[in-house]
């Protein structure tokens, strides 16, 4: 599939695997599991990230995160890696235990703002592509890094709209515009999304997909957010489909002068 058929296509491809909901969800924030479950539902997401190093160990069995992600596509994070090594031996630890060799790819270069670190992350990129993991990797807005990153081989590039779990929307649409017009694999806009509004733009810009996570858990109703996440990210992607009018500094009448009944 070319770049124009990705970005017209009525479903999303993602290596060779369609899928026909746009939204993806995180697993995380300490929310109850039934919860949790109710959400993604109402979401209509069909790939749910899912943090390999914090996945607690002592569940029992029918009462672990897995039991409530059944039918769902998994991505297995490397989120805490602070390090390539790190982030690669999480990442083959996930194959084994998820049996998946999808990854979205995390090398952490600051505690306080979560941004990557962008020469651990190529270098982690670069190992697992050669391993044969399909590699998802999160990353600052920078056209470049997405640019080598793509070169490395990963199937897509997830660029943040702001630092993780801010709520602050996107930052930097031109940044974004530029990745995703530059961009010949999809491009799935990760971290920072607060409300609907935010999830429309992306899409607008022609993402190809949103990621989100704490915009839903963290909202004073998490389901009603999670169905207006939904509708947010399915009406963004038809108005760039659409196509926007031009924006113009003056007026342009509604009506047609001609025909006018006088006074």
């Amino acid at each position: 599939m070319n770049t124009t058929e990705r970005k017209n296509a009525d479903t999303l491809r993602i290596g060779a695997q369609e899928f026909s909901s746009r939204l993806w969800v995180g697993t995380g924030k300490g929310v109850a599991y039934p919860l949790m479950r109710q959400c993604i539902e109402a979401s209509g997401a069909q790939i749910c990230t899912v943090a390999i190093r914090r996945i607690p160990t002592g569940e029992k069995p029918g009462e672990m995160m897995t039991d409530f992600l059944h039918g769902l596509t998994l991505l297995p994070n490397t989120a805490l890696c602070y390090t390539a090594k790190d982030a690669v031996l999480t990442a083959q630890l996930a194959r084994e235990a998820l049996n998946t060799d999808w990854v979205k790819l995390e090398v952490i270069g600051d505690p306080d703002t979560l941004f990557p670190d962008n020469e651990g992350l190529l270098e982690a990129a670069r190992e697992l592509v050669k391993d044969g993991f399909k590699v998802l990797p999160y990353c600052i807005d920078d056209p470049i890094v997405c640019r080598k990153l793509e070169e490395i081989g990963c199937v897509a590039v997830m660029p943040l709209a702001a630092p993780i779990g801010s709520g602050l929307g996107i930052r930097n649409t031109t940044n974004l515009q530029i990745i995703i017009e530059k961009s010949n694999v999809p491009v799935i806009v990760d971290a920072g999304v607060g409300t609907a509004s935010d999830a429309a733009i992306a899409m607008e810009l022609g993402a190809d997909a949103v990621l989100m996570q704490t915009a839903i858990y963290g909202a004073r109703d998490p389901l009603q957010m999670a169905r207006a996440m939904k509708a947010a990210v399915e009406a963004g992607r038809l108005a760039y489909r659409a196509g926007r009018i031009p924006r113009k500094l003056y007026a342009t009448a509604s009506s047609p002068a001609e025909g006018i009944i006088g006074s």
